[in-house]
């Protein structure tokens, strides 16, 4: 498999609870291999005319080109905001035993 098959996804969760629920789902579903999260993230964002500044926590989403879709569904099933953030980024290189870790993390 090519390191291109390989990207990070992005999610901002308004509290623990919703990031914790997403986290274990996208593992257990088996759509990411490891899912990082980071607390203590301030957002400002221009939301229905307005300037809003909110306390997030950033989901880091380790997995493979090909389960985006199923990551997006799992991610707006499960997320209480209207618009969630659901941005992928492609993985240009990285330590190959990692990614191939990540395209099978059973091993």
């Amino acid at each position: 498999m090519s390191e291109s098959t390989y990207q990070i996804v992005l999610n901002t969760c308004p509290d623990e609870a919703v990031a914790h629920t997403i986290a274990n789902a996208l593992v257990e579903r088996r759509l990411a291999a490891c899912v990082n999260i980071v607390p203590g993230i301030v957002s400002v964002y221009r939301w229905q005319g307005k300037i809003s500044e909110d306390q997030e926590l950033l989901l880091i989403i380790k997995s493979t080109t090909d389960a985006f879709p199923a990551i997006s569904d799992c991610i707006q099933s499960l997320h209480p905001y209207e618009l969630p953030e659901i941005i992928a980024v492609p993985i240009a290189t990285g330590f190959q035993p990692y990614l191939s870790w990540m395209s099978n993390p059973e091993q």
